[in-house]
């Protein structure tokens, strides 16, 4: 299943509950910058996968990423 969360650009504590919930149950995370994201990730102690996904992604990593989500 795919959820896609909304993460606060500068402030932690803008973040939902819901939010932090969702991203503590899922499998992995893609998110674009992954170095931002760990910020967020670890002041909210959630230790999942994470890889990258922007614009710049090749075919090669979206073709991955809808590999995973059948899963």
């Amino acid at each position: 299943m795919l959820y896609i969360v909304a993460t606060p650009i500068g402030n932690l504590g803008d973040i939902t509950y819901r939010a932090v919930e969702t991203l503590k149950g899922v499998d992995g995370i893609a998110c674009e910058d992954t170095r931002t994201s760990m910020v967020l990730l670890n002041h909210y102690d959630i230790k999942k996968p994470l890889v990258s996904f922007h614009s710049h992604s090749g075919t090669a990593k979206i073709d991955k990423i809808i590999e995973q989500l059948k899963t």
